[in-house]
């Protein structure tokens, strides 16, 4: 009833009537009307976006449990993703890494998941980690916050810095690439270099701002407790008949990509 009121609200101040906004929106008046009385089981997501969108607003989707469930599992594919790139980032000499870096700077907060430094170079480069690409508006304004600060966060750290590189890293999915793809143009402005310029700029820093996205696999030819990316699909067990094919949950990245 609240996500109503506010809409309703939102609605009468910009002189609008129902009628306008559903035209504004491309839904039926009814449907703005169900949903300023709170009434939004029969109301597609995608009409109540819309809606929203018109009135300058966006929604977020919060799934929750019972026992803290979903954000174990969130967390647990978070925290090995960032295990991996770290592990592979700490290999590289020159580079120190720093984790899970919070701030607040006039009111801006966030929390960098990786930040890595070349003293020599005083190449600075953020690193934000993503299990899944959701909203890519959200996620570039993120991501932009977090290079407009990222001279003054290392600053307090006694790094000097040189130059700024933002890479996001995704793990590879079939989903994660199709969303991404969707969004090719505004990925692209921000993000403009693909994986293939990721391991040079650890390999031999020379101090430019690079910025781009990679996918990274889920396990390096290894196996991970969390598997980082939730299987796709799912099917049946294979039966009793052909034990030989069977694979225990944290399985390999092969195996993770035969159930898809």
């Amino acid at each position: 009833l609240q996500l109503g009121l506010t809409l309703r609200a939102a609605r009468v101040k910009r002189r609008l009537r129902q009628v306008d906004l559903a035209a504004l929106a491309g839904v039926g008046t009814s449907v703005v009307s169900r949903m300023e009385r709170g009434e939004f089981e029969r109301s597609p997501l995608r009409s109540v976006r819309a809606v929203a969108a018109k009135l300058g607003a966006t929604l977020e989707l919060v799934p929750r449990s019972a026992g803290g469930e979903f954000d174990r599992l969130v967390n647990a594919r978070h925290a090995a993703l960032g295990e991996l790139v770290a592990a592979w980032i700490t290999d590289r000499p020159g580079w120190v890494l720093a984790a899970e870096v919070s701030f607040s700077v006039y009111g801006e907060r966030g929390i960098y998941d990786l930040l890595a430094w070349h003293e020599a170079t005083g190449s600075l480069v953020v690193i934000e980690l993503k299990t899944a690409i959701v909203d890519v508006d959200e996620l570039l304004g993120t991501l932009d916050r977090k290079r407009r600060l990222a001279v003054r966060i290392a600053g307090e750290r006694d790094w000097v810095v040189r130059s700024v590189g933002v890479w996001l890293v995704v793990s590879d999915s079939r989903i994660n690439r199709r969303r991404a793809a969707e969004h090719q143009t505004l990925l692209a402005s921000a993000l403009p270099r693909d994986g293939r310029s990721f391991a040079p700029v650890f390999a031999k820093p020379e101090g430019e701002a690079v910025s781009g996205i990679i996918y990274w696999p889920n396990s390096p030819g290894g196996k991970v407790r969390h598997p980082i990316v939730a299987s796709e699909r799912v099917v049946r067990p294979r039966s009793a008949a052909h034990p030989s094919n069977s694979r225990s949950d944290g399985g390999s990245l092969g195996a993770a990509r035969r159930s898809r």
